[in-house]
């Protein structure tokens, strides 16, 4: 197995970057179902499960791309358009710290993920490389 490039193993780190943010958020959500300060206890309940297996997700798309294997493409770049439109979207709702990092998470996994080299790792394309 060739080794992927060093714009696709920096997508991966982002992609794990942005895992470790919904884990925060869910462990912020499961402490605030927990105390009873959601809306209601079992939509905190939800929303904590939902975080977990979105938690996991994510993980297994950041290995994905890390190993450049070609089903981690589609679900890494739509996980990169939710997080800029949640980037923004908190930035709108004054929330500085989470919108800018999300934000700056996205444009620079999209970035990486849109690179001639990540793009010929991710979609088999190796007609411009030497034999």
């Amino acid at each position: 197995m060739p080794q992927s490039p060093p714009t696709l193993r920096v997508a991966a780190v982002v992609q794990a970057a942005e895992s470790v943010l919904v884990l925060v958020a869910t462990v912020l959500a499961g402490v605030d179902a927990a105390t009873g300060q959601s809306y209601h206890v079992s939509s905190g309940i939800a929303l904590t499960v939902i975080g977990l297996v979105a938690v996991a997700a994510l993980g297994l798309v950041a290995a994905g791309l890390a190993r450049a294997r070609r089903w981690s493409r589609t679900p890494a770049v739509l996980t990169q358009l939710f997080a800029g439109i949640v980037g923004i979207y908190l930035l709108q709702g004054h929330r500085l710290d989470w919108g800018l990092a999300l934000v700056v998470l996205a444009v620079l996994g999209f970035a990486m993920l849109r690179s001639p080299p990540s793009l010929r790792a991710l979609t088999g394309d190796r007609r411009d490389q030497p034999r």
